[in-house]
């Protein structure tokens, strides 16, 4: 297949690479009084200037960073609640045009097993999903000219249709190459949720260098490649860098400068950020010898600050992590994780042994979506499955307008209880069920007397009583 003609003339970087550089250099050693202030700033629901991020990047006193965390911890309970939303990455295929030298799916990569699902296979998939209680999935694609709008449109429209006893799928999200805005058009018809594009690194000589052909090695295409989508209507989008590319400092900062240029232009940030660390890949070099490695240590402060920089961003926490650092960094922001993930093509429905051959990358937990809703629960978060923003049209502007008064956490908590009780009842061990139930209690002892819980109370008997879907 001849690769899609792309037209970047008039586009320019909105990363200022020496300014980046600048701020780095000439905030280091930081005054405490000054970074106290900047925490207050956050906790005030103020999204952070470059400047200020770059203070708190460097800040290295052992007390201080404890405060950033702490600070990133109170921020994320006054703004999300303790809810953590799951989901399911679903690979779809992983042909691919371009030669990124840190991905499994590159295409010089000879040890790879290629393949694409056919519709009879993603519906096998579905259900495989579906059996296990996921209602949230994220479709993942290699990039390729087969991996057309049309294509990712029908995917999303197959796996909404596929229904498995109580289970469905109610958001899909995507993770693909960007299209061009008449693509986007035609994905989002297909009624998806977020779509994310990560630019791997912000830095533009690095990224030349780790993306040598293909699609994928055009910076400016993909810098501008959320823009198109914002064009065409898609105002849920998401973005992320891959970190051990290049200096996380200046990746999280140019995370942040990302941010900015989609709220000067479009007029709202991104909805949700990844900061996802490189794993081994089979056939990559890279991924053995990574050029910037980040420590745990730094990986921990990293996420702390990217919630004290972005207080309404969503932080997702991916399956690449240990479940160590999974259970320490969700304390500092995360709001999405996934669970019981498996990236090899065609993997949840078949349990292929040779699954690994068509994975992307390798995964470092591999607990069971009912293992992380149990463990959740009794570390007093409140796992959920909730869609209702997505499907009431909270996206975009009207969702800011939803979360700086603090409502997200007013609807999410309820939302979070209703499907949390859906897992319970339908898919739940007796121990995790126990254990969920027991946080369900806890939750509704902590709400406020009075209608809203009265509310609460009259929905929750009726998904006892088989109702489904229920949110507001």
């Amino acid at each position: 297949m001849p690769l899609p003609e792309i037209n970047t003339d008039g586009l320019k970087s909105f990363i200022p690479t020496e300014k980046i550089e600048f701020l780095l250099k000439n905030t280091a050693n930081p005054d405490k009084k000054l970074v106290r202030k900047i925490i207050a700033k956050s906790l005030s629901k103020q999204r952070l200037e470059p400047e200020e991020m770059a203070v708190l990047i460097n800040t290295a006193d052992p007390k201080l960073v404890e405060e950033i965390k702490q600070g990133a911890r109170d921020l994320k309970t006054n703004v999300y609640g303790n809810r953590i939303v799951l989901f399911a990455p679903l690979y779809i295929g992983n042909e691919c045009v371009n030669d990124c030298t840190y991905c499994g799916f590159r295409k010089s990569n000879t040890e790879t097993l290629r393949k694409t699902l056919t519709m009879d296979e993603l519906g096998a998939e579905i259900e495989a999903l579906e059996d296990r209680g996921h209602k949230r999935l994220i479709l993942v694609y290699g990039e390729h000219p087969m991996y057309d709008a049309q294509f990712i449109h029908d995917t999303v429209k197959k796996a909404y249709s596929v229904h498995k006893g109580q289970g469905e799928i109610r958001r899909v999200n995507i993770n693909a190459a960007p299209l061009d805005e008449e693509g986007f058009k035609l994905v989002k018809s297909a009624g998806i949720g977020t779509y994310q594009v990560f630019m791997e690194t912000y830095h533009e000589p690095t990224y030349k260098t780790v993306h040598p052909s293909g699609l994928k090695s055009d910076y400016l295409w993909r810098l501008h490649g959320l823009d198109r989508a914002f064009r065409a209507g898609i105002d849920d989008i998401g973005i992320g860098a891959l970190l051990g590319l290049h200096d996380w400092k200046f990746e999280v900062m140019g995370l942040l400068y990302h941010t900015i240029h989609f709220e000067e232009t479009f007029g709202v940030g991104p909805h949700t950020i990844s900061f996802p660390r490189i794993e081994p890949a089979q056939g990559s070099e890279l991924t053995e010898n990574i050029p910037y490695k980040v420590s745990d240590e730094d990986f921990t402060k990293l996420v702390a600050i990217l919630r004290l920089t972005v207080p309404y961003t969503g932080l997702i926490l991916t399956c690449r992590e240990s479940v160590k650092i999974r259970n320490e960094v969700i304390a500092f922001g995360v709001s999405q994780i996934d669970a019981g993930s498996d990236i090899g093509v065609g993997a949840y429905a078949t349990l292929d042994p040779e699954s690994a051959k068509k994975s992307q990358f390798v995964l470092a937990d591999g607990r069971s979506l009912d293992q992380v809703i149990g463990e959740l629960a009794y570390a007093g978060y409140l796992p959920s499955f909730c869609t209702a923003c997505y499907r009431v049209g909270r996206t975009g502007e009207h969702f800011m307008e939803f979360a700086i008064p603090g409502f997200v956490k007013r609807y999410c908590t309820p939302n979070a209880i209703l499907t949390l009780l859906e897992y319970l009842n339908d898919y739940a061990t007796p121990d995790t069920r126990e254990k969920g139930l027991k946080q369900i209690k806890s939750e509704l002892k902590a709400m406020a007397e009075g209608e809203a819980k009265n509310l609460l109370t009259e929905k929750i008997d009726a998904v006892n009583n088989g109702k489904r879907d229920l949110y507001y």
